[in-house]
Order: C-alpha cells, then sequence, then structure tokens
C-alpha cells in the first residue's frame, strides 16, 4: 500500500516554484545565475503598510480572527470593489485566503463534482489545471495564440462548453503573457455566457494595477452586471501592494459559494494572519500613489527587455500591457542545435540550455499550457535585465 494519496498522481509539482528552488541552489552552490523565472516585484512593501503590521502587534492584535476577514477588512475589501470597479458587495459576499491562489483551490474545492468541466484558456498561471485535478474536476484547456493576443474568442468559449462545463476562469493581465482583455472583449465574451446560465465565471485580477500604456482596466462583474451574480472576482494584495510573502488574497461572489469556500477553509487553514489582514486594511485604503511610481519602473523595464529580445535571432517577442512578465515565441530556435550536438527540440530544452550554459533561469512555455514560448519576469532591476539578455543572445548564437 503507497503511503501517497491516488489524487497526487493527478498533479504536478508547481513548475515555477520548481524552477525558482532549482536556480536558487545553483546559486547557494556559488555559480552566478540570474532568475527571471519569479513572480513577485522586487520592492519592498511600502513602509505606511509595514507600519501598520508593527501597530496591529503592539496592540496586541495577534490572536485568531475571522477566517472570512476582520470587519475592519471586509470593509476595506467592499470599498475597493465599488471605487475601482463599481461591484457592489455585501459582507456576506466576501472571503479572505492565504494568497490569492487559496482562494481559488477553495473555490474549486467548493463547487467542483468529479468531471466538472472548467474551460482554462493557454497560456494559463501554472496551478490553474492542477487545482482543477485536485477537486475531482476536468480541465478544458483552449489554446490562445499570439495572433490573438494570447486571449480566448467568444467562439472558442461557445465551442468549448458542454453540458458539464462548470466554470470559466480568466485573467487578465495575464499571468505568463501580461494580456488584458478589453472591455469590449469582455462584453463579446459575457454574450456567449448569458447563453448559458449554468456557468460559473473566476476573474482572476490579481495585477490589476500593474497596467501600461493608458489601458483601461475592466472586469466582467462591471461589465456585465446579469452576470454577477455567477462571477467570483479574486484579488489580492501580492502584486500590487509587494506583499507576496504576506499571504492575503480575497474575493466577492454569491453567498452561496462563499459560504462554501468558507467551510473548506474552516477545516483547513482558518485564516491568513491577523497580522497580515491589518496590513491589507492599510494597503487597501492608504496612499496608492506609489503604484504609479513602480509601474513606470516596470514599463521602462518592459520596454528595455522587448526591444533586446527581438534583436536576437529566432525570438519574437510582443509588447505587454499588463503584469511583469513577457512571453517570447522561440520558434525559430527550435531544431538547432547546441555546441555539444543536442538538438532543441521544445522550449522547455532551451529554457535548460539556457541555465545550464549561461545561468539565465527562466520558466518554458510548456508549463503554462503554450509552446514554444517562454516567460521571462522583469520584476528585477535594469543592470541584471541587461546582462540576462546579453547572455541569451550569446546563448542563442551559439546554437547552430
Amino acid at each position: 500500500m503507497s503511503l501517497q494519496a491516488e489524487r497526487l498522481k493527478r498533479i504536478n509539482p508547481s513548475m515555477t516554484v520548481a524552477i525558482n528552488i532549482k536556480a536558487n541552489a545553483l546559486r547557494a552552490e556559488g555559480k552566478d545565475v540570474l532568475v527571471l523565472a519569479a513572480g513577485e516585484p522586487d520592492f519592498d512593501t511600502p513602509i505606511n503598510i509595514r507600519n501598520a503590521a508593527k501597530k496591529a502587534m503592539d496592540e496586541g492584535k495577534t490572536r485568531y480572527v475571522p477566517g472570512k476577514g476582520t470587519s475592519d477588512l471586509q470593509t476595506a475589501i467592499i470599498n475597493k470593489f465599488k471605487r475601482d470597479n463599481n461591484i457592489s458587495y455585501s459582507k456576506e459576499e466576501i472571503m479572505v485566503g492565504v494568497g490569492g491562489k487559496h482562494i481559488i483551490y477553495n473555490a474549486m474545492m467548493a463547487t467542483l463534482n468529479p468531471n466538472d468541466e472548467v474551460i482554462i484558456p493557454a497560456p494559463f498561471w501554472v496551478s490553474y489545471p492542477d487545482i482543477v485535478l485536485l477537486a475531482e474536476g476536468k480541465p478544458i484547456i483552449v489554446q490562445c495564440s499570439s495572433d490573438q493576443n494570447f486571449k480566448i474568442t467568444p467562439s472558442q468559449l461557445e465551442k468549448n462548453i458542454s453540458n458539464k462545463t462548470k466554470w470559466l476562469m480568466l485573467n487578465s493581465p495575464s499571468n505568463p503573457t501580461g494580456a488584458i482583455y478589453s472591455n469590449q472583449e469582455l462584453k463579446e465574451i459575457s454574450k456567449v455566457l448569458l447563453k448559458f446560465p449554468n456557468i460559473f465565471i473566476l476573474t482572476d485580477d490579481i495585477y490589476e494595477k500593474i497596467i501600461y500604456d493608458d489601458f483601461n482596466f475592466s472586469t466582467l462583474a462591471s461589465v456585465e452586471p446579469k452576470l454577477k451574480n455567477r462571477i467570483l472576482t479574486m484579488n489580492g494584495v501580492s502584486k500590487a501592494y509587494c506583499m507576496t510573502g504576506w499571504r492575503l488574497g480575497y474575493c466577492g461572489g454569491p453567498k452561496e459559494i462563499i459560504a462554501g469556500m468558507n467551510k473548506i477553509q474552516s477545516q483547513s487553514t482558518t485564516s491568513t494572519s491577523s497580522i497580515s489582514m491589518a496590513a491589507a486594511v492599510e494597503a487597501l485604503n492608504g496612499n496608492q500613489e506609489f503604484i504609479k511610481e513602480h509601474n513606470l519602473e516596470f514599463k521602462n523595464r518592459r520596454d528595455l527587455v522587448v526591444e533586446k529580445l527581438n534583436q536576437i535571432e529566432g525570438i519574437k517577442c510582443n509588447k505587454p500591457p499588463g503584469a511583469f512578465y513577457v512571453y517570447p515565441s522561440c520558434e525559430g530556435i527550435i531544431g538547432r542545435k547546441t555546441p555539444s550536438g543536442k538538438i532543441i527540440n521544445s522550449d522547455e530544452d532551451l529554457m535548460n540550455f539556457l541555465l545550464e550554459s549561461q545561468g539565465v533561469a527562466g520558466v518554458h512555455g510548456a508549463a503554462f499550457g503554450l509552446s514554444p514560448y517562454f516567460r521571462l519576469s522583469y520584476a528585477t532591476n535594469e543592470k541584471t535585465l541587461i546582462e540576462a539578455c546579453r547572455r541569451i543572445k550569446v546563448a542563442c548564437e551559439d546554437l547552430k
């Protein structure tokens, strides 16, 4: 009898986590590795947020707190949704989890029955399919090419809907591509969803505030209010507020789904940290001006990386309007040989070659469901990005 549960055979470890662990292990061995695989800002958590956490500790706010969030945090989340998205929620429609991933996990565990289908546009964040599989659902992966800016079309969506479809997952701005659905694109998707009243939608808006070029962010529940009672709008403090380690995500959605998610969470983590909740109140209510400063820095880095990657023969890189990743095509590299004679047959082969030969860690596109591409994060300093692009160019020039 195996010690491990059968359900573990359905899933893979998080590839982004695995690559970061490998790269950092190489660094610990003294090797010169530039890590562009991490999905987190390189800026510190703003001082006002850190001070709010310290104040909470000094005031003794270190005890158990309600799993769905303190009253102050629920109010801050409600106000955020109304202020930023023009969506109205009650406290019974709000949930707080241990990061955005936990919100998604709770939602799938609370709603999926065996073989319920979840439509996931690819490229996707690496954990979506595996969370669905853990909950005994069936991921329906829809390939969305660079020609369509990595976004699902209404016709693709309708074609993949069946009588077993339970959820559609939408991530905008996207990890890994930075693609954003426009207001009009969401309206067209809404027209399809209105035809199918039994389908729920999870919108992952975690990169909502990291957008460039005067792009206007829209989320589905505000674009089509008729769908609001079928939408779980997920967000968090990790990306815009540089709080990845604080582990706090939140969502607004139908009371029945929120109640089910709370039931799941009551028998697992119970809640995130009381100190993280206090800090999140300040994040949502406090000064937001630093986000503009961070975005200007991200935009400059994006432009730099896109320009330099497009100078490399065999690589083609779109300019993403949001998040802090690029997702270049390496189709022109596939089939070439390394100096040792190994053929680059896939984007994973290329990423392994970059890490082994030049010490650059990125994530291969297959991990996100669409090849031949790879993801690089530009959430690091300009000096590192310039050197990483130089090394990538050297590696690609070594391929024959």
